[in-house]
């Protein structure tokens, strides 16, 4: 399918691994322009190169911690024309409720939930101007089923899903575009090194602790294992695409089933 992307200019914020490189890598395939996003400058120096060699799209790279204001401010005045924005940046941990401190539960605010308020706001002007734009909040399946184990981050995940709504229905009736994307337990850098860390630590292989994980921890999953970046990528670039114009304030669930519901 032709996504008819060329042209577009997109952020991906958190991009130089697991699902947001997928989505950059994705986008960047489907023709449009990329800015790819990592704290350091050495892994979006590798990303960059990366995307460049396997696709033939338009690659720039901006080392900064897109959590600040400073350096939102300056992505976006650096690249200007951003008409679609990926608000993929995220933190989790898992942690007990009651050893979750003030500044743990800011700290999450901070980065999952008003870093991409702060980018969609700081987008959004010319979007309008452009009358055309794409806006997507990267959530989780923990904001509906809010997992035990990390309460904080549930709490992101479902503020996300608030905040997309909320946007979509202010720039009703343009051709802006505000969504939230559900990935459940996807295999990103950060998972698949914890799975592998248990299974070295229980001498047990990646697919026994993968089997466990989903019998045990997630047991309504309807796939039985790890979504892949590259099937959570699929559908954020459908979302991010033209071919997308009538799917406006949506949570769309890419978790394998996770969510026992057909809502």
């Amino acid at each position: 399918m032709e996504l008819q992307l060329n042209g577009k200019l997109a952020l991906v914020s958190g991009s130089t691994a697991g699902i947001g490189y997928a989505i950059a890598h994705t986008l960047a395939q489907e023709g449009a322009s990329i800015v790819v996003n990592g704290r350091s400058q050495t892994s979006v120096d590798e990303a960059v190169a990366r995307i460049r060699s396997e696709t033939k799209g338009t690659v720039f790279g901006y080392a900064g911690d897109l959590s600040r204001a400073d350096a939102a401010e300056e992505v976006v005045r650096r690249y200007p024309g951003i008409g679609i924005l990926v608000n993929n940046l995220g933190i989790f941990e898992a942690k007990a409720f009651e050893d979750i401190s003030d500044a743990d539960w800011q700290r999450f605010f901070d980065v999952n939930v008003l870093s991409g308020v702060r980018l969609a706001r700081l987008v959004l002007p010319e979007m309008k101007r452009a009358n055309w734009g794409r806006i997507i909040f990267i959530s989780s399946e923990s904001a509906v089923q809010i997992p035990t184990e990390m309460i904080h981050y549930g709490m992101t995940k479902t503020a996300q899903i608030a905040v997309a709504r909320g946007l979509a229905e202010s720039v009703a009736g343009t051709n802006i575009t505000v969504n939230s994307v559900l990935p459940g337990p996807t295999r990103s850098r950060g998972v698949g090194d914890f799975v592998e860390g248990l299974a070295r630590s229980s001498d047990k292989s990646f697919e026994q602790v993968e089997a466990e994980f989903f019998q045990h921890i997630r047991p309504t999953s309807l796939i039985k294992r790890f979504a892949t970046p590259q099937e959570v990528a699929s559908l954020v670039a459908y979302v991010a695409s033209p071919l997308a114009s009538a799917t406006t304030g949506a949570a769309l669930r890419v978790d394998g089933g996770v969510v026992k519901s057909a809502f």
